[in-house]
């Protein structure tokens, strides 16, 4: 039976950082959220992992209930560091979702000798438009003005004040959209919630526009597969194959596109490193909340191959 799981904060260079160690036995992974997100986003995969591994989430910088700080990628990686120093977990594996897979890479490149996995953590959405591919240029440039024009909108909204009564209302509405999706609303109410920090009279939405929209135009956020070109350990990059549920059909071949441009892209990675696995999930990039047990396998049987058994620390 697993350990119960317990909420701490660790202090990374004056950084407080929220943990969450949801216990058990065998080779320790860490979770890592997407931009946006925060430790529950991992609620639905925790516990088929459990089974085989002890399991830590972590809230990155400016997330959920960790401090704010500056982003900074190499400091992000510090802040992993700390946390696995200060939990003691013996060559842990690093898992993360579409930000945190991209730094799962660059961590894997920091620790050659260790195993990383990335759920769709490849590239921006709207990333160069050389790493698109089987698309005219004319509809490109009009589908990413478009899609440049909808994440401007989303992130004029972050970092803002609301109201109790506002945050209450946002919550059932997460709670509607939830129960449409055939999601545990209370789940993800329970991640929104996570997501506001108390400002005044009412709560500020975290992470900042300013974390938000550096983060969305940097190199790095655009393309992580150089990163990875660098990497000699074992690293699992895991593709979705599905659009997200409701993406308004106009960006039906921007998607598409965005799709076929990685897959051409991440061949010579494959060629060049004996030990990066390509595979696809049948799922979008929300993968980690529509198919759990299929993101549970992929990261039990990838360490396992590893030759890093998940029971023999048990």
């Amino acid at each position: 039976m697993s350990d119960a799981p317990r909420d701490l904060t660790i202090d990374a260079a004056g950084v407080p950082i929220a943990v969450r160690d949801h216990g058990g036995r065998g080779c320790p992974i860490l979770l890592v959220h997407g931009l946006g997100g925060n430790l529950l986003a991992w609620d639905l995969v925790v516990p088929p992992l459990l089974a085989h591994h002890r399991v830590v989430a972590v809230d990155l910088r400016g997330h959920g209930a960790s401090g704010d700080a500056p982003w900074d990628w190499d400091a992000a990686l510090d802040d992993l560091d700390t946390v696995i120093a200060t939990l003691g977990l013996d060559r842990p594996a690093v898992v993360g979702h579409s930000l945190g897979g991209m730094l799962a890479g660059r961590w894997a490149r920091r620790h050659p000798d260790r195993v990383a996995i990335s759920l769709d953590g490849h590239r921006s959405q709207t990333t160069d438009t050389e790493h698109y591919a089987d698309i005219a240029p004319d509809e490109l440039h009009a589908a990413l003005t478009a899609l440049t024009a909808l994440f401007d909108a989303q992130l004029a909204g972050m970092g803002s004040h609301l109201t109790a009564e506002q945050a209450d209302a946002l919550a059932r509405r997460q709670a509607e959209h939830a129960a449409a999706a055939g999601l545990p609303p209370e789940m993800m109410v329970a991640q929104f919630r996570r997501s506001l920090a108390p400002d005044g009279d009412g709560f500020v939405t975290r992470p900042s526009a300013e974390l938000a929209g550096g983060l969305r135009t940097s190199p790095e956020m655009l393309d992580s597969l150089p990163v990875f070109a660098e990497t000699v350990s074992p690293l699992l990059l895991v593709l979705a194959t599905r659009n997200l549920p409701g993406q308004p059909p106009e960006f039906d071949a921007l998607a598409a596109a965005h799709r076929a441009g990685l897959r051409r892209d991440v061949v010579p990675l494959i060629a060049a490193n004996p030990l990066l696995r390509v595979v696809d999930a049948d799922a979008s990039h929300g993968l980690v909340v529509e198919r759990p047990d299929l993101v549970a396998e992929l990261i039990v049987d990838f360490v396992a191959e590893q030759g890093v058994r998940p029971d023999a620390a048990r």
